[in-house]
Order: structure tokens, then C-alpha cells, then sequence
């Protein structure tokens, strides 16, 4: 990402006062909004004293107009300075007056680059556009001042508005790479721009919420540098701020994290609103207390309250909640505890049928039930829910009658479809048809939700047929629609039908595939192992102007390592590290470590493994498998011994204190398909010492080794061992030592061995 720099301090981009505060002159073009100011944060100029690095204040980043100048025809012969100037002044205009097209235009055509006031203008109004075309107009100018050393000349509020159109298009890492460049540089973004990349953050995969809790926290901690804060009024987090940075928390269960910056709103004067509690839910929910969500429901929605329940797989209980809404109940919080005292009923039932207490040295009886709660989070919920520490013995009634829409009956389908309840979701969709009330009534979700229970029960023609029904009830298909019916063909490998579906989608429809459509079709090919097809809808794709994503790269090298063409898989990774959109992850190194181990290239196969660790990536269990794999097809046993002791020694728990700096490899779990192969080549090698060793590792992680594989492969191969009387006395002792882990696994196997005792074991032997 661009390193974007603070703008010069000349008199024309900031005012003369260094502490005073102005609106940027970009922010002029959009009187119907409220526009984005930005601040930037660098220590004053003042001769004495001289300030500490931790004092700041607050500046403005724009500039200000020309001066008005004479008709183009006083500047024929002057000097480039004033033509220069010139052109400066007539692309103001057209930004003054929103003629956004025409200084674009006009702006591609000049010979020089535009004043700072020209350009941040102008970036702020193609960034304000919201449309795919302006956004990259915008980004086109950020990269070209980059090349030219230049990016001083762009203000504050420009790049807060290009992270914004960023984020909103779906351009995460742009808008997050702006954003911590802006703070790098000294500015502090508005609001608005820094909680739109943290909410994409949150709602993001892989690592993308405890990045969204990083950037909350950087931003956090810098504006709490200010003494007045006042000057950096507009850069406060607000509760929009903190409920996306809530919703990180919840999405991976972290309670902790969630109950400090719950507490923090209070700090910052930020109120929870609807949609905190709503999260709240969720991390309710995430981590399986179930019984607390009696305890929110009165300060939040229904729709989060259904979802939670469909969540836990419990639809006996949401179906109760949907029922008490149909007959306009109000005491939901008794149903909730009746539903939730009944089900804790049947587990203390089967626990006490199943479970085995033990007594310890002071006659204590514990069972399992009394370590159901995770350590420290009953403290965390005691204050985020305190009404759940004595919780009155009058359930509380709701302020008021909720009615169930189309979302709740939505929501409810949604468990019906992943139970496979294929005929209650259908008989759904046919009584939301007859309310009365027309918020009740299917929607597009609705019917999509419908077309997904099909899909998946494998049922294309009813899907089908639902979405020619849309069509009559006049219920537009959305793109997510098509999506779910592409999946389906693909899934059944009539890629014939799903490319027809892709036309029919843009040409009749009239809505645009996106990138997880050309997706969807590109793993579809993979199905049928057609890799050219696949690289032809992944260049239709970009043709579009659709940029790929991690998972369109990702799949392309699938269906080349698939193919046997690692080179291919190779080039298709090195283009995806080149693409700054795009944070290689894990997955594209083992596919491209699979490519080369399909074919049994070893040795290009640990090259790969080597740049990985390079590039600060641990091989984990699918990367072993895949190597382990490739060993086993290059006929190179000694390259399991070696594999073998890297995965042995990540086995072992280190007793150490973890730091921050720490960059040993973390942990590993083998599976027990990485584990069968390696003790499969060792035996296969007479490595019999080995195999012990590794069918020792899977029993300590509870993986019941194929001892009748493994009796198999010995009979067939090794029954004549030792068989030969002529060698020399090394080899001879050699042979000795062999032949005692030869006993040994043939002890393990229950074959005839010489040893008769009750166990074995591979240490020195006893005289």
C-alpha cells in the first residue's frame, strides 16, 4: 500500500494559526450531506519551549483556491508557471460547480500535475460518487503520486473518503492499508471512514476480526493523546465505532475483549443501542450460554433472538418464540425460562444416566456438569448482564406485542433448510403466503432461503420452479439467488446448465455476475477436471472488470494442481503475491505445495515449503499430508525420516513463555491421515523403529492405527527377513539392532515375535 504523507506546510494547505481549526475546502462539494472532515496530528512549530513527542494539535489539510487569473489568451507565450496555473483554475471550476466527469477529463489530458487543492478536490468527488468506475479514477491518482513521490499534495479528507468508498465496495484491505497510512503519516481519520474498515474487518474471515480489534485499538489510543479533545471531535469513536468493533469480539467468542470494550462506550460517552444488545446476543450464542439470552431479550430485537436459537439448533424453542409473537404474548421472557429450564432438565437426566463421578481425597463428588462453564466468562456476563446475578422471580414482560414478519419466519426456514426439513420449509413459504398482514409476506430472502432448501436436498428443477414463481408474485431475484443455483449445477456437475444460468443471469435478468458467481462456476470446472475451462471464466471474469479475490486465485491453482500443472499453479500464486488487493494466506501455499507433491516432485515441493517459512507461514497438518503424500509417490522413505522429526519435535509441548517476538512454530495436532501415511512408508522401508514411534504418537492422541493394513504389508514384504548368514560383523550388528524393532512391531501386530512379556519397549537392552 501507498505510504501516504502529510501535505506541505505551505500557507496555501493549512490555515495560519496552528492550532486553529477549519473544514478542508474538499468537503464544499456536497451541501446536501454531511461532509468528512479529517484531522492531522504532528507537534506544533513553536520556538520555545520545545514540545515533548507526546504533545500534538490539530491542522487542517486543504488548501485554498487560486487566485483568479485573465482569459487563456493573456498566458499564450508566458511561462509554464502560469499556463500551469491557468489549468489549475478552470479544473477548479469544474469542481466547484460538480462537473466531477469534465475535471476527470480534463485532468487525464493535462501534460502536469494538478495543484494539491485540484487534486484533493477532486479525489474527494470521484470518491463520493460511490461507483466502481470512480473509485478507480480515485485510486489511479493516489498511484500515480505515489510513482512521482507526490503524495503530500492529497489532504486528510480526500483519503478519509477514498478509504470510505473503499471499504463500502468491498475493498477491505485498500481501506484498511489507507487508513493505517494516514495514521503513519500523522492524520487522524473521521469517524465515519475508520468504522467502515473495522466493521468490514469484523464481518471478515480468517483473521479479520482481531485486525478489526488492532485498528480500533490504534485509533483509540491515539486520540486519547489529545488533552482537549475537542479537537478531534470528529475522530471520537461513536457507538456505530464501537458496535462493529463489539461485533468482532462476538464473532470469535473472545468475552473478554467484548466486556472491557463494552465497558469503554461509557468512557467515550457512547450509549448502547439496539444493535449492541443484538451483538450481545450473538456472543451469547457463539459461546453457548444459552441461558442468558432471557436476560437481553427485553432490550433488543426479535430478529437476533430467533437467529440465536436457529444458531443453537434448537427450533423447538424458536418455533416457541415465533408462536408466542403469533398470539401477541408479552411474558416471552417466562417462555424463554420455561423452555430453557426444561431443556436443562433432560441434559441433568442424561448426564446422571451417563456420566461417571469420581470422588477426591476429601469425599467430594464432581461430575462433568460442574466444569460446563469456561473459566472467568460467568464473571464477564455477572457484569455485562447484571440483571442475570438475581434475576427477580417475576419474569419481565416485553415494553411491547411484537409481531413476527418476514424476517422471523425467514430466520426460522433458514433452520428448517440446514436440519433438511425441505417440506416445513416449503409449508413456510406457502403460510406466509396467506397473512394478512403484508409484513409477513415472502420476500426475496425468503424465497432464496427456499431455493437453497431445494439446492441443497439436490432438487434443481422445484428450485427452479421457485424462481419462475418469483417472477410471477413479481419478487425480483437477487444476485444471491442465482449464486445458490449455479452452486447447485456445479455441484452436480452440469456445468452446462450453470454456464447457461451465468447468461441468462445478465442478459435477462439484467444483474451483473459477481466474483463469488465466476467463483462458484471456476470450482465447478475443477469438479469435472476441466483447467481450461476454469482459466477461461477467470479471465472472462477480469475482462468484466470483476478483480479476483484470495478465494478465485486460490481455486485457479486448485484446478491446475489438480491437473498436474504446478507450473501453472505456480505462476497463477505468483501473480496473486504481486496483487496488493489480495493477503496470500496458508491455503495458497499448501495448493501450491500439493501441485508439486501430486506429481511426486519433492524436492520443488520443499522449495515452496521453504519460501513459506520465509514469508513467515508454519507448515500445519495439510502440508505435511501433502509432502508426506509426495514421499510416498517419489519412492524416498528417507524424506519421511526427516518429515517425521520436524512433525515429531512441533509435537512436543514446550514449557516456555510465549512472547511477543516469539516466531517458533506454533503446536501441532496430527490427524490421523498424515499419521497412517508416514507409519505406511515406514513400514513399507523397514523402518520398524520408526513406525513404532509414530503408531505410539497416534494412540496418545487417541487415532486406532490399521493393524490389519500394517499385518499385511509386513507378511508381504518383510516375512523373509534376516534370512542371509553371509555379512560382515558391522552389518551383522547392524542387522542386530534392526531386527529387535523388527520384533517389536511384529509384537505390536500380534504375530509370531520373541517376545513374550506384556509389553515392549525400544530402550537398551538389559543384560
Amino acid at each position: 500500500m501507498n505510504i501516504l504523507r502529510p501535505p506541505s506546510t505551505s500557507s496555501s494547505s493549512f490555515p495560519p494559526y496552528p492550532n486553529s481549526v477549519t473544514l478542508p475546502a474538499a468537503a464544499s462539494f456536497t451541501p446536501t450531506n454531511n461532509p468528512i472532515s479529517l484531522c492531522s496530528i504532528n507537534p506544533p512549530f513553536t520556538p520555545a519551549p520545545r514540545p515533548t513527542r507526546h504533545q500534538f494539535f490539530v491542522r487542517s489539510a486543504s488548501g485554498t483556491a487560486n487566485s483568479s487569473a485573465g482569459d487563456l489568451s493573456s498566458f499564450l507565450g508566458s511561462s509554464p508557471e502560469a499556463y500551469s496555473t491557468h489549468n489549475d483554475q478552470e479544473l477548479l471550476s469544474l469542481l466547484r460547480n460538480r462537473r466531477t466527469d469534465e475535471a476527470w477529463a480534463k485532468y487525464v489530458q493535462s501534460t502536469h500535475l494538478p495543484g494539491p487543492t485540484c487534486l484533493s478536490r477532486l479525489v474527494s468527488q470521484l470518491s463520493y460518487q460511490s461507483k466502481p468506475e470512480s473509485l478507480t479514477r480515485a485510486q489511479s491518482i493516489l498511484t500515480r503520486l505515489r510513482n512521482e513521490r507526490q503524495l503530500h499534495r492529497l489532504d486528510a479528507n480526500s483519503l478519509g473518503l477514498l478509504a470510505m468508498a473503499a471499504a463500502k465496495s468491498g475493498q477491505t484491505l485498500y481501506a484498511v492499508s489507507v487508513i493505517k497510512s494516514m495514521l503513519r503519516s500523522g492524520y487522524l481519520p473521521h469517524v465515519k471512514a475508520w468504522t467502515a474498515a473495522v466493521a468490514n474487518l469484523s464481518a471478515a474471515g480468517d483473521d479479520g476480526p482481531e485486525e478489526s480489534i488492532k485498528l480500533f485499538t490504534a485509533i483509540t489510543r491515539r486520540v486519547r493523546r489529545f488533552g482537549d479533545q475537542s479537537l478531534v471531535g470528529q475522530s471520537r469513536p461513536d457507538t456505530a465505532a464501537f458496535n462493529a468493533v463489539l461485533n468482532a469480539c462476538a464473532n470469535i467468542g473472545d468475552t473478554e475483549k467484548y466486556s472491557k470494550l463494552f465497558g469503554e462506550m461509557s468512557e467515550w460517552d457512547c450509549e448502547p443501542d439496539v444493535l449492541t444488545y443484538n451483538v450481545m446476543i450473538k456472543l451469547c450464542a457463539r459461546v453457548g450460554r444459552k441461558e442468558l439470552i432471557v436476560f437481553v431479550v427485553c432490550m433488543t430485537t426479535m430478529h437476533s433472538l430467533v437467529a440465536a436459537y436457529v444458531g443453537f439448533g434448537d427450533l423447538r424453542t424458536a418455533e416457541r418464540i415465533v408462536q408466542a409473537m403469533r398470539e401477541k404474548r408479552r411474558d416471552l421472557c417466562k417462555v424463554l425460562r420455561e423452555c430453557n429450564g426444561e431443556d436443562l432438565k433432560e441434559k441433568e437426566e442424561e448426564e446422571e444416566a451417563e456420566e461417571d463421578a469420581f470422588e477426591d481425597d476429601e469425599g467430594l463428588v464432581y461430575s462433568a456438569r460442574d466444569e460446563v462453564v469456561e473459566e472467568g466468562s460467568e464473571d464477564v456476563f455477572k457484569k455485562l448482564l447484571p440483571n442475570s446475578v438475581n434475576p427477580s422471580d417475576e419474569a419481565p414482560l416485553l415494553p411491547k406485542v411484537f409481531a413476527p414478519d418476514s424476517r422471523i419466519y425467514t430466520t426460522l426456514m433458514k433452520g428448517y433448510m440446514k436440519n433438511g426439513r425441505v417440506a416445513d420449509t416449503a409449508r413456510m413459504l406457502e403460510a406466509m403466503r396467506r397473512q394478512d398482514d403484508r409484513n409477513s409476506h415472502p420476500d426475496e430472502v425468503t424465497y432464496t432461503t427456499v431455493v437453497s432448501a431445494f439446492v441443497k436436498a439436490g432438487l434443481m428443477d422445484r428450485a427452479r420452479q421457485v424462481l419462475a414463481e418469483m417472477a410471477r408474485m413479481g419478487v425480483p431475484a437477487n444476485r444471491i439467488t442465482y449464486n445458490v443455483l449455479l452452486k447447485g449445477y456445479c455441484k452436480q456437475l452440469q456445468i452446462d446448465k450453470a454456464e447457461d444460468l451465468l447468461r441468462e443471469m445478465a442478459e435477462d435478468a439484467g444483474i451483473e455476475p459477481d466474483v463469488v458467481s465466476y467463483n462458484i462456476i471456476i470450482d465447478g470446472c475443477i469438479l469435472i477436471d476441466d483447467s481450461a475451462g476454469a482459466l477461461s471464466f477467470f479471465n472472462e471474469m477480469r475482462t468484466r472488470g470483476i478483480a479476483p479475490t484470495k478465494i478465485s486465485y486460490t481455486t485457479l491453482m486448485k484446478a491446475f494442481a489438480m491437473s498436474g500443472q504446478p507450473k501453472l499453479a505456480n505462476r497463477v500464486f505468483d501473480e496473486m503475491m504481486r496483487d496488493p488487493r489480495v493477503k496470500v494466506d496458508l491455503i495458497a501455499w499448501n495448493m501450491l505445495v500439493e501441485g508439486y507433491c501430486r506429481l511426486g516432485l519433492i524436492e520443488d515441493a520443499k522449495r515452496v515449503v521453504s519460501r513459506m517459512k520465509e514469508n513467515g507461514f508454519h507448515p500445519n497438518v495439510a502440508t505435511y499430508g501433502s509432502l508426506a503424500n509426495g514421499v510416498s509417490l517419489a519412492r524416498k522413505p528417507g524424506e519421511a525420516l526427516l518429515l517425521w522429526k520436524e512433525i515429531k519435535e512441533r509435537c512436543v509441548v514446550k514449557k516456555r513463555e510465549e512472547s511477543e517476538g516469539d516466531s517458533s512454530p506454533p503446536m501441532l495436532k496430527p490427524d490421523e491421515g498424515l499419521l497412517d501415511m508416514l507409519a505406511d512408508i515406514c513400514v513399507r522401508a523397514a523402518f520398524f523403529k520408526k513406525a513404532l514411534e509414530i503408531i505410539a504418537c497416534m494412540e496418545e492422541n487417541g487415532i486406532p492405527p490399521n493393524k490389519t493394513k500394517f499385518k499385511k504389508i509386513y507378511v508381504e514384504m518383510h516375512s523373509r527377513m534376516f534370512t542371509s548368514k553371509h555379512a560382515s560383523q558391522a552389518r551383522v550388528e547392524r542387522r542386530m539392532e534392526r531386527k529387535r524393532a523388527a520384533e517389536a512391531f511384529k509384537f505390536w501386530l500380534g504375530l509370531p515375535n520373541s517376545y513374550y512379556g506384556s509389553e515392549w519397549k525400544l530402550g537398551p537392552r538389559e543384560d
